[in-house]
């Protein structure tokens, strides 16, 4: 934990706290609404959560957000769940992402890279044109508000059309990224029932293609309210039987059409998993993500029409919708499709080079591979224009920090370092970057704008300078309007404010500095989080315990004090059965195929048993607390667990690994 007063690793020089945007918005929104004049970002902020209308409707002012139909009042009800934004507006997201085509149309609103590195524009008008193409064949097809819309595609800009064409006819967006096996897309996709499907035939990573045709072939058979399957030729080959074809759907010239939707009318389904059952289907609204991000990207992250925008990501992760995001500000935004270290460890920088971007995103465990490989990124590619290179996924290890001012120092660069950390849930930050503010090592700078971030102890009460649990105690516009198949919410409210009613426990241990700043310890929860994605416990156990060796299995994810993860898989063996080569190869093909490469765990480890709680629950938190050192007596309650002993040999585990 870092709470003992030190020198910043960084400081923002007068000039760049002059001409950043969130200075800006201060000096107004202090002549225009009555901010504090005085103080600074910490006194912005403390108004920001004090005064939440007053300051979101500063937001929609400042960034001239366009409501057809006017809101009744900012926050009609602030109750958490059900907190109620704007009432009575009506908007359009996709019509604030392509505002910039009516002034910059020939320039590029996209970078597409794959993995030749060869950066081919899309222009502001080419991307409103396929936009309006989209949704006109959209709205042909019978796609109506509210209709779900899907898409298997990896990060091109195909991607980025369907999802801004469906937002402009009012549908709603989903997607899973082709490195996804057939039953964990359908675990998403048939909770939605969408009507229309966009897919490729295969992609492209590590050098290698990888035909996903059959597996677009079972999605089709088992998703029965398709009405249309779109084809994407990215491998080149023919559209199968009674597939529509992409070049098709977007040949015509026409402007887009943008369908004026409540604020709240759902834009995208995000998918979060948790530890038991089906993925959440988490449902996020087209006006509390346009001001949310708007917001974030525009002060935080301080882009404009200037700035080029990279974040390594993909359609399976919020980031990738977070990226697309970048259109409000009239970013340029660079899509890479392709393995994060292919040909060599360097090649994400080689990107950032060749597209020219100002501001680089990327995950921490991406940062310590560099580190460990030697890379040195600002002295072998040319990275002059990058003004902030930002983290994700886990938290930067202190050495992730050094690491990087160093390598940028040396060659003489003013680098913004910024660890950020938010979550799908609400598809933004609840804290990180600040353009104004020092950079402390192994810390975020500060909560974001309009997020009343708290550390609470186990009764309720806000620590500081201490290790608590993350809440967030008044609503933010992007927190899920609801989940899918939730008619009760009865789901949304047990994953969130079961612990304490009415406020927001995200499942993270969180110190907040007595300067301000925020350091994240990982996941309090036991969803696992690896290179950046949260994964859920329930997939990997209904993959590997349909081999017939398998009697249960139990995986952990467990952050490493060195910022890496470890993540084993503990297999209990059917009597007769032998953990040999054979079977071991086996359960990673299985994870591997029906899930992802991302699944696959570090080791599988032959266990004597899986321990429950007295209803039959795996105990997941417990044994990753022992397996993080906690002593036994602290990491679980002993009259809650069926067979005690069980837990001593994963207690022996940890004591010889640490």
């Amino acid at each position: 934990m870092t709470t003992v007063n030190h020198e910043p690793l960084w400081r923002p020089d007068p000039q760049r706290i002059a001409r950043a945007q969130v200075t800006k918005f201060h000096t107004w929104a202090a002549e225009q609404h009555g901010a504090p004049s005085q103080g600074g970002y910490p006194a912005l902020h403390r108004w920001s959560v004090d005064e939440p209308e007053t300051f979101w409707k500063a937001v929609t002012e400042w960034f001239d957000v366009r409501f057809s139909t006017p809101y009744a009042r900012v926050l009609g009800d602030r109750s958490m769940p059900g907190a109620q934004w704007f009432p009575g507006a009506t908007l359009n997201y996709a019509e604030h992402a392509l505002r910039a085509a009516a002034t910059r149309p020939a320039e590029p609103a996209l970078l597409h890279v794959d993995e030749t590195h060869e950066p081919r524009p899309v222009t502001w008008a080419e991307l409103r044109r396929q936009v309006g193409s989209l949704a006109a064949e959209l709205r042909a097809l019978g796609v109506r508000p509210g209709d779900r819309v899907s898409g298997y595609l990896p990060n091109v800009p195909e991607a980025v059309v369907a999802l801004l064409a469906t937002a402009a006819v009012g549908g709603v967006w989903t997607s899973c990224a082709p490195d996804f096996g057939a039953r964990s897309v359908l675990d998403r996709f048939q909770q939605v029932e969408p009507v229309v499907l966009f897919t490729v035939d295969g992609y492209r990573y590590g050098g290698k293609e990888h035909d996903r045709r059959d597996v677009v072939a079972e999605l089709r058979g088992q998703l029965p309210t398709l009405r249309a399957v779109v084809h994407i030729p990215l491998l080149g080959t023919e559209a199968p039987a009674g597939a529509l074809e992409w070049s098709a759907l977007t040949a015509s010239d026409q402007e887009p059409v943008f369908e004026q939707v409540p604020f709240d009318h759902p834009l995208w389904v995000l998918y979060s998993s948790g530890t038991t059952g089906l993925p959440k289907a988490i449902v996020q609204s087209q006006g509390g993500i346009l001001v949310e991000h708007l917001k974030q990207l525009g002060l935080h992250c301080d882009l404009g029409p200037e700035d080029r925008f990279f974040w390594y990501t993909s359609t399976g992760w919020m980031m990738w919708n977070f990226l697309v995001s970048g259109l409000l500000t009239g970013t340029t935004v660079v899509l890479y499709d392709g393995s994060p270290g292919y040909p060599d460890t360097g090649a994400q920088w080689r990107i950032a080079e060749r597209t020219g971007a100002t501001l680089y995103g990327t995950s921490a465990a991406y940062v310590m591979a560099c580190r460990k490989a030697e890379v040195h990124p600002a002295r072998d590619f040319d990275l002059s224009k990058v003004q902030c290179v930002a983290t994700t996924g886990s938290p930067l290890p202190p050495d992730g920090f050094r690491w990087l001012h160093d390598e940028f120092a040396a060659g003489g660069a003013d680098l913004w370092i910024a660890s950020v950390s938010g979550g799908t849930d609400v598809c933004s930050c609840f804290a990180g970057a600040v353009p104004t503010l020092p950079v402390h090592i192994g810390e975020l700078q500060a909560p974001g704008l309009g997020t009343d971030l708290q550390a609470w102890d186990p009764d309720g009460h806000p620590v500081t300078d201490e290790v608590g649990e993350l809440v967030v105690t008044n609503p933010m516009p992007s927190m899920p309007v609801r989940f899918w198949n939730d008619p009760d919410g009865s789901r949304y409210h047990d994953s969130y404010f079961d612990t304490y009613p009415g406020v927001w426990r995200h499942g993270d241990w969180i110190t907040i500095t007595s300067r301000g700043s925020v350091v994240i310890h990982g996941r309090s929860d036991s969803t696992l989080n690896r290179q950046g994605v949260r994964m859920g416990s329930a997939d990997i156990y209904e993959v590997v315990e349909r081999l017939p060796e398998i009697k249960e299995s139990l995986v952990i994810g467990v952050e490493q004090p060195d910022g890496g993860y470890w993540m084993p898989l503990f297999v209990h063996l059917a009597p007769g059965a032998t953990l040999d080569e054979a079977l071991l190869g086996r359960i990673k093909q299985s994870i591997r195929e029906q899930l992802s490469p991302r699944h696959v765990p570090d080791e599988v480890i032959e266990v004597p048993g899986v321990p429950h709680t007295l209803t039959g629950k795996r105990i997941e938190v417990p044994v990753k607390r022992l397996l993080q050192g906690t002593p036994l007596d602290k990491a679980v309650n002993p009259g809650s667990i069926d067979n005690l002993d069980l837990l001593h040999f994963y207690e022996d585990l940890a004591r010889k690994r640490n």
